[in-house]
């Protein structure tokens, strides 16, 4: 197992574990790797201070006795808390499309079309398309929008 800092477009960082380093590879390239706090799945490696083992000699050696620093007392909300109004106006426009839209997964674009056209009935929708199917019902007159999160159905 490893374990690596990563860091989102919109400059999140949070650490997870991976089951090797070609494990991580593969689930970024297939987009599999989401930002913990906003979802975005352009996570990239953040740097990392390398955890370096003592030699076998100088761990056997009894370190100074000193004064143990003062421990930061745990803040259980802090991960899942907003870090700004942007991420919180994010998060509760997320929550609303979630409430009230019906998610229809990759079959959005069929849908949109299919409501665009009369032949399904009309209702709020939300899911995903490939950059060319987007673009094909913008271009065909279908009232579509990007959402400014990802779906939630992916998971670190």
């Amino acid at each position: 197992m490893i374990n690596y800092t990563l860091k989102c477009a919109n400059d999140h960082r949070f650490d997870s574990w991976f089951q090797s380093a070609e494990a991580f590879d593969k689930l970024q390239v297939s987009g599999m790797v989401a930002c913990a706090l906003c979802g975005n799945t352009d996570v990239t490696k953040a740097m990392m201070a390398p955890r370096v083992r003592p030699a076998r000699k100088a761990a056997s050696v009894p370190a100074p006795q000193e004064q143990p620093a003062e421990a930061p007392k745990p803040n259980p909300g802090a991960l899942s808390a907003p870090a700004s109004p942007a991420e919180q106006a994010l998060r509760e426009l997320r929550q609303h499309v979630e409430a009230n839209s019906d998610y229809v997964g990759k079959n959005f674009a069929s849908e949109a079309r299919a409501m665009h056209e009369g032949s399904a009935p009309e209702r709020a929708i939300y899911g995903e398309a490939k950059p060319e199917e987007a673009k094909a019902l913008i271009e065909e007159g279908v009232p579509v929008a990007p959402l400014p999160f990802a779906i939630g159905r992916k998971t670190n």
